[in-house]
Order: C-alpha cells, then structure tokens, then sequence
C-alpha cells in the first residue's frame, strides 16, 4: 500500500471509530442546519478534526479541504486532501445506516488515492491511480452489465439545489423505465463505491461537492467503470454532477439523461 494511501486508511478508520462510539452511545446529537436539508453535528466536526490530525502529522505541508473546516493552504499546495468526514449525516441523525468516511488525496489537480470508508459495515474501500480498487484486501471491478436496462441505477435527490428538482425529476422519470431498478439511500461517496464494487451499475446525481465525489470517482476507475459530468466530459468535480457507470451502461445513461 502507497505511504499516504495508508495515511488516509488511518485517518479513515480513527474517524470511523468516533463515528461508531457516538452511535454505539446513544447519546443526544447536537445537530445544526448549515443549509435547507443539511446538516452537521458535533460528531462531523469530531471525525473531521480527527481525520486532519492524522494528515497533518504526517504530511503537515499539504494543502487539506474539507466539508466542515473548508480550504486550509499549505506550502506544498499540489496535493490536496479532500476529506467528507461523515457523508450520509441525516441518515446517521436518524439511526438509518448507510454513511461513511470519505478522503481523497489529488497530486496536481489528478485523483491520486482514494478511500470510502463504512463505519458500521466495517468496510473499506480503497484505490491507488495505476494499481486498481479494493474492498478490504480483495480487488474489485464494476459489474459486467451491458444493457441500461438489465442495471440497477442509484441517484440522488439535488436536496441542496431544490431549484434543479424539476429537471431531476424529468430524468427520474426516464430511468424509471429504462433500468430494472432505481435505488436513492442517502450517502454518495458509499453508491459510488457500491459501483465500482458491482453492487450497483451506475449512478447519477446533481448539487455535489466535491467532497462526495472524489474518493468514489478514483474508486470506480480503477474498477474498470467511467466517470463524467452530465454531458459526458471531466469536469464532473468542478460541476458538481456525477454521471458513473459501467464501461458499455455509460454511454446509454448519458443519453437517458439528457
């Protein structure tokens, strides 16, 4: 394992561990709207601090952005953590268990390591540029399916951008009748590593940051599965939309959604 793949392991699971405490405990969560329909609570800003402890100590010139603390420069600026401590907070403010830990390391402006981590599966996702996508210690590719149809699509509500919804929901609306399934549970950097891990065939969604996106991304390339915005070109992180799919799917789920 690349040294600062194993940096964002550690950093991962020392979040991962907060994240479990806190539900395992029971206790009252202080949460507070940032936005319409999102939220932080101290767990999220706990998590965070761990996880910039660990990069700090270990790379403490990098530049380091982040959901809850935003940009922090560094003197060597051309690696750039980007960390979403807890991605999935309403489902864990709700007990519903589907959320994680994502941190992705770019080198000059190209995704270089990834992990999704899934505190309470116990689940860890990771991927180097050039040398493919793990779950665990076991390697993973994006399933073989080939047809829109036969896929089983995952998305998500543009919940902080009500203002696309009736677009979102033109496109839901085709691919509730292109696909065998459409699946939206709340966390998008865990969906976007069920694709590269197989589980799902693709994924669509608007009004990301790139904290959702960048980890999952590196993930489902190194899978064997494409990555774009919605009109089909690389700016999917700066956009913030996320069009995934495997290799054949891509290309039939580009045209459903437009």
């Amino acid at each position: 394992m690349h040294p600062m793949l194993n940096i964002a392991v550690k950093a991962a699971r020392r979040a991962g561990s907060i994240i479990n405490r806190a539900a395992l405990e029971g206790g009252a969560l202080e949460v507070k709207a940032k936005n319409k329909n999102d939220f932080v609570t101290q767990v999220d800003r706990a998590a965070e601090q761990a996880i910039i402890g660990v990069i700090r100590t270990a790379y403490p010139e990098h530049r380091v952005l982040a959901e809850e603390s935003g940009d922090t420069p560094g003197a060597q600026p051309e690696y750039l953590w980007v960390i979403d401590p807890l991605d999935g907070t309403t489902n864990y403010i709700h007990g519903f268990p589907q959320y994680c830990v994502s941190i992705a390391l770019e080198h000059k402006g190209v995704l270089a390591h990834a992990v999704v981590y899934d505190p309470g599966k116990n689940e860890l996702f990771t991927a180097s540029r050039g040398r493919g996508a793990f779950l665990d210690d076991r390697r993973i590719r994006v399933s073989k399916c080939a047809q829109l149809k036969d896929g089983l699509v995952g998305t998500g509500f543009p919940f902080k951008e009500l203002s696309r919804l009736d677009t979102y929901l033109r496109q839901l609306r085709t691919l509730m009748t292109s696909c065998a399934g459409v699946r939206r549970a709340g966390a998008a950097a865990l969906d976007l590593a069920y694709v590269a891990a197989g589980r799902l065939d693709a994924f669509w969604e608007m009004g990301l940051s790139r904290w959702d996106m960048a980890a999952g991304a590196l993930l489902i390339q190194e899978a064997g599965g494409l990555v774009a915005d919605l009109q089909g070109g690389a700016n999917y992180l700066d956009r913030g939309e996320i069009v995934a799919a495997t290799p054949k799917v891509m290309p039939q789920l580009l045209e459903a959604l437009s």
